[in-house]
């Protein structure tokens, strides 16, 4: 799931070297966070106009993580 989140993020910024994903333990319901870290100024591309991207990208890993069962979310920092 990390690798798909990755994959997403890579093509809209320009700073690859700056993306960080880090994984949360497993909540009490089972529900996996994963927080995304980009530079300051890809910040926005990352969000898009109005979260449009943002809800994009938290709706792909959602269904990617039906496949396996889990119940993810995905936090923007």
């Amino acid at each position: 799931m990390e690798k798909l989140l990755i994959a997403m993020v890579e093509d809209l910024v320009d700073d690859k070297s700056a993306i960080r994903v880090t994984v949360d333990e497993p909540k009490e319901d089972g529900t996996v966070v994963y927080h995304l870290h980009v530079a300051p100024d890809d910040m926005g591309r990352v969000i898009g106009k109005q979260g449009r991207i943002a809800k994009a990208i938290r709706t792909i890993m959602r269904a990617g993580a039906v496949r396996y069962n889990q119940k993810v979310m995905v936090e923007i920092d």
